[in-house]
């Protein structure tokens, strides 16, 4: 009997053992599919179309990685504002951004070529080629490369429309209005007399709101519906500022080389397919926006004359060499521009 009670208690114990055992490998083996933490600021609200497609890549970012990767979406308003992205991206205290590249206009110019100066295609294909055959992209990766930054698969954007909550009847109308126009988008507002101001997305409602300013920019159409601009600037101006926007999505390079390069090019793949999500689903909402916008009340300002386009084109032409001038990879951009619009 005694033996039996003592086979059962080393049964016990070695049972136990087992179940600690495996405990201690579950734990292991979750840590290890756990070995990088990253946090992904973007520029968006909470629950915003696009916000949930910054969502989207990184679940996919896990998903490729097996949960070596788990990544933290931080939108617009929690942690870093839109205009320290780009330094805490840097530093290390984000690993990973989708920056709006006007709002470091002065601290890094080639990113503001690379969004798009007011003038340039809005065709998609155009634009693939010029970062992908072209040069482009070789050329910001070395910039980017000098910010201790890793660049990462673009993605395009529609056209930027300007809102305003009086009609535009004339471009002489822009004259004196206070537009939340960053970067070259401001410059070329500056150009037609208006006095351009720096504002994060999420500061435009309010903005308007309350008179601060009399119009905004936004990243494209979509932005403007979900950020319920048209209950606080009812009009529209016809002629898109720029066609398209190319935006880049961007590591720091310290936690981009602790990665294995399987996980560095899981990480790469799934900003490919952002960026096809991105373009898809854009094309689609874009139009939505707008209809949307119309049922609230939106109206578009009347149809520019013939001299107003005129002056709409003079503003934006002399932006590309400005910015050529503003140094070394700015002017290897631009000169591949040049050489593909001659094509």
């Amino acid at each position: 009997m005694s033996n039996l009670f003592g086979n059962v208690k080393k049964n016990t114990v070695a049972t136990i053992l087992v179940a600690l055992f495996g405990v201690i490998m579950m734990s292991q083996s979750a840590f290890a599919a756990a070995q990088y933490h990253w946090r992904f600021a973007n520029l968006y609200g909470r629950g915003t179309a696009f916000g949930k497609i910054y969502e989207d890549l990184a679940k996919d970012i896990e998903k490729r990685t097996h949960g070596a990767i788990k990544v933290q979406v931080l939108f617009s308003g929690e942690g870093v504002g839109t205009q320290g992205l780009f330094g805490a991206a840097k530093t290390g205290l984000i690993e990973m951004i989708a920056p709006f590249q006007a709002m470091n206009a002065g601290e890094f110019p080639a990113g503001v070529i690379e969004l798009g100066l007011p003038g340039g295609t809005n065709d998609p294909a155009k634009l693939q080629k010029l970062f992908h055959k072209d040069g482009w992209g070789k050329i910001l990766k070395k910039a980017y490369a000098t910010q201790g930054l890793v660049w990462l698969e673009p993605y395009i954007q529609p056209a930027v429309y300007i809102i305003t909550k009086k009609p535009i009847k004339s471009v002489k109308d822009f004259q004196g209005l206070k537009i939340r126009a960053p970067g070259a988008y401001g410059k070329f507002l500056r150009n037609l007399g208006a006095s351009p101001v720096s504002l994060a997305w999420s500061e435009i409602y309010t903005s308007l709101a309350t008179g601060v300013i009399d119009g905004s920019i936004g990243s494209n159409m979509i932005d403007h519906r979900d950020g319920n601009h048209e209950e606080v600037a009812k009009y529209m101006y016809p002629l898109p500022e720029a066609g398209a926007q190319v935006l880049p999505i961007l590591v720091n390079q310290a936690a981009w080389n602790k990665l294995t390069p399987k996980l560095q090019k899981e990480v790469y793949a799934a900003t490919v397919d952002h960026a096809k999500e991105q373009l898809t689903k854009s094309r689609k909402w874009e139009q939505e926006a707008l209809n949307e916008m119309i049922k609230k009340g939106l109206k578009w300002s009347p149809k520019p004359s013939a001299a107003d386009k005129a002056a709409w084109k003079k503003a934006g032409a002399g932006l590309w060499e400005e910015y050529s001038k503003k140094g070394p990879y700015c002017k290897e951009l631009i000169d591949v521009l040049k050489k593909t619009e001659n094509q």
